[in-house]
């Protein structure tokens, strides 16, 4: 199969990236949201990363119009008809997801692939929503998407083997580095990272050290870019604490116990950087 017109539901931070590096590979890109001016921000968003890009000398204004001349906006499902591929990144809930998939599954051609960018959620029962769950595969990128390199491709119990290289192609054409993994609860990359800030947290609940400590720790000791809790402030506390219930909730195991100062700040509402409050001021 033969990608060619790439549709994303989601214009959000993660939608709009993907848009933005499929568009730069050279796909035809219908940019999908609920609402013209959710999509209007995420184009905004691409055209900041570009302006940047243009100013370092990466690409050249030619370059730039060129990417977006590939974009388009979307605010009904209906346009992924002529889809080749499906990339959702709506919110990460299963509810919403499964009820997105479903719909898709009536509206694009049998070959259509269906693939979501969930971080934790099971794609065999996301899969279960369509006629076609041997199309539907979890396609995970890293945030931003633009600079980190990963993709999770994540098999369902019946993703096929076409869809799980056609995708693997995708990814590596537009510039990243797949990784096979199998549909589990968090995957990898969430299962491991997770529960690392979740317990960098209990240290800061059990008054062991500040939070600037701890990232001090892990920053100069275990040659991380960021520390835990920075980084749990840059993802959102709110993800933090619901890819954790997922974790506990899936495997059933009081290790995934989402620490109380978690909870206790979600609901306080300080969620990190998108709310200027979480283990660090931004205001």
């Amino acid at each position: 199969m033969n990608i060619q017109k790439v549709f994303v539901v989601g214009a959000g931070q993660m939608g709009s990236g993907i848009a933005q590096v499929a568009a730069a590979t050279g796909y035809s890109v219908k940019l999908n949201d609920l609402h013209d001016d959710l999509v209007n921000k995420g184009l905004k968003v691409i055209e900041k990363n570009l302006d940047r890009n243009l100013s370092k000398g990466r690409i050249s204004e030619e370059e730039k119009q060129k990417i977006f001349s590939r974009l388009q906006k979307s605010t009904s499902l209906k346009d992924a008809h002529d889809a080749d591929i499906v990339i959702e990144a709506a919110v990460e809930n299963i509810t919403i997801k499964t009820g997105i998939f479903k719909e898709l599954d009536h509206i694009c051609p049998t070959q259509t692939i269906l693939a979501t960018n969930t971080s934790s959620l099971p794609i065999t029962e996301i899969a279960a929503a369509t006629q076609r769950p041997d199309k539907v595969v979890g396609m995970h990128f890293m945030n931003p998407v633009p600079v980190i390199k990963l993709v999770e491709i994540i098999r369902g119990l019946a993703t096929s083997s076409d869809t799980f290289n056609i995708v693997k192609e995708m990814s590596e054409q537009m510039g990243k580095i797949p990784v096979e993994v199998n549909d589990a609860p968090g995957f990898v990359s969430n299962r491991v990272l997770c529960p690392m800030i979740n317990e960098a947290i209990y240290t800061v609940y059990e008054g062991i050290a500040t939070p600037e400590a701890v990232d001090q720790v892990m920053k100069l000791g275990m040659n991380h870019p960021m520390g835990p809790l920075e980084l749990a402030d840059l993802i959102g506390l709110d993800t933090v604490l619901y890819i954790m219930e997922i974790l506990h909730q899936g495997f059933g195991d009081s290790k995934y116990r989402p620490c109380p100062l978690l909870r206790k700040y979600v609901a306080a509402g300080w969620l990190g950087r998108k709310s200027g409050k979480g283990f660090y001021n931004y205001s």
